[in-house]
């Protein structure tokens, strides 16, 4: 015998299905009394439609690389009285959903669920209002072919994990059991949604626990023919290489430093070559050795080997980040919920953030010279992050699933 767990994710950036794998992870290890644990991640979107998929996944990616602005509108008129929280159940992706995840949650007959994206957690928690709602009426007061729709429909307990530093409308369902929150702000934030502080928990964004683990900085540095003893500058954009990185690689090669400099590029593929390009015609101007890098899966060696990361404040990047006690200045940002974790990552003493007058050349400088500031915000990282919040995830998983939650 086992206990089914599904963990609902979908690939809208890349931190919903990490966190998915971190937990997957975590849950498989333990046994209830000598039953196994099974889980299985289900991409959403992908079991809704494949262009759908495409469409949503896609979309994202696009936005966030050409029309961040544009995306940043979206994100705040959801936000608004316009669209109130509870009140998503009932746009035409949510009921499309709703009636695949039943199908699936009839095929399978899961003890537990588990979302790392809101989508799917709006639809499932459709299922149960319906569920509960036709389960305990009489079948003379609706039809009786939606009362047997719902009527032996079992929706397990749900729980949300976000992840991200902030809040938004499309997590808040009444129909949640837990929130897992990525610190204690954002449990704040839950409760001031209206969410009960009993089901909501702080345990931080879930990583894989091989993160934690990382090489030596001598030896990763060598590897990439980098000075170990040198002050080197990380530049990221995310998963897909969105930020403007050419024009903060130009302003970091300007400035008048000795550091070295990684660019990761992502999936990005052609902005890599771009910039590998400009490199070797300007070689000969160069003062500082530059390694550009594509996708990687050593973002736990990198960011263990860098003193300073330079990137937007995606969910994931920033809890790599403080999980490494990496500071990091955010020259670009997302409109939205990047914005707000950056609120979250100043808000902490945790991040620096570029303005007109406090620009990268200035920050940077002025931490180079100043060592003390950088360890100054590394203390501030090390009474913020959360080192297991995987292990706590799966525990509230575990009494749940034994009965003792």
């Amino acid at each position: 015998m086992h206990k089914k767990v599904l963990i609902m994710s979908a690939s809208t950036g890349g931190g919903h299905n990490r966190a998915a794998r971190a937990i997957k992870e975590e849950l498989t290890k333990k046994t209830i009394n000598g039953i196994t644990i099974e889980c299985e991640i289900i991409d959403s979107l992908k079991i809704v439609n494949g262009t759908m998929d495409k469409l949503i996944s896609r979309g994202y990616e696009k936005s966030a690389k050409y029309t961040p602005k544009a995306w940043g509108g979206v994100y705040k008129l959801s936000e608004t009285s316009l669209v109130s929280k509870n009140e998503f159940k009932d746009n035409p992706l949510t009921s499309l959903m709703s009636r695949k995840l039943k199908k699936l949650l009839d095929n399978t007959k899961p003890d537990l669920i588990i979302g790392t994206h809101p989508f799917p957690m709006i639809a499932l928690s459709t299922l149960k209002k319906y569920s509960e709602l036709y389960s305990n009426s009489e079948s003379s007061s609706f039809t009786e072919a939606i009362h047997k729709y719902y009527h032996n429909l079992k929706v397990p307990p749900l729980i949300t994990v976000l992840t991200d530093y902030t809040t938004h409308s499309a997590y808040i369902q009444n129909e949640i059991d837990y929130y897992i929150a990525g610190h204690e702000y954002v449990k704040e934030l839950l409760i001031e949604d209206g969410i009960d502080s009993q089901k909501i928990k702080p345990y931080g964004i879930p990583v894989e626990k091989s993160f934690l683990c990382h090489r030596d900085r001598h030896e990763v540095l060598s590897e990439l023919n980098l000075d170990p003893s040198k002050f080197t500058v990380l530049l990221m954009g995310g998963s897909f290489g969105a930020g403007s990185i050419k024009d903060t690689l130009s302003e970091l090669i300007s400035i008048n430093r000795d550091f070295q400099i990684i660019v990761v590029t992502g999936r990005n593929k052609s902005l890599k070559e771009k910039l590998e390009k400009t490199l070797i015609s300007n070689e000969h101007n160069l003062d500082k050795k530059i390694c550009v890098l594509g996708f990687t899966d050593k973002m736990n060696d990198l960011l263990a080997s860098v003193d300073i990361l330079v990137s937007k404040p995606g969910g994931l990047t920033t809890t790599e980040s403080l999980l490494k006690e990496v500071p990091m200045i955010v020259p670009y940002f997302i409109p939205g919920q990047e914005e707000e974790n950056l609120d979250f990552l100043s808000n902490c003493g945790a991040s620096l953030r570029t303005s007109k007058k406090y620009t990268l050349s200035i920050l940077l400088k002025v931490l180079i010279d100043n060592p003390d500031r950088i360890e100054m915000t590394k203390q501030n990282i090390r009474s913020i992050k959360k080192l297991n919040a995987s292990q706590d995830i799966a525990k509230l998983a575990f009494d749940i699933l034994s009965g003792q939650n």
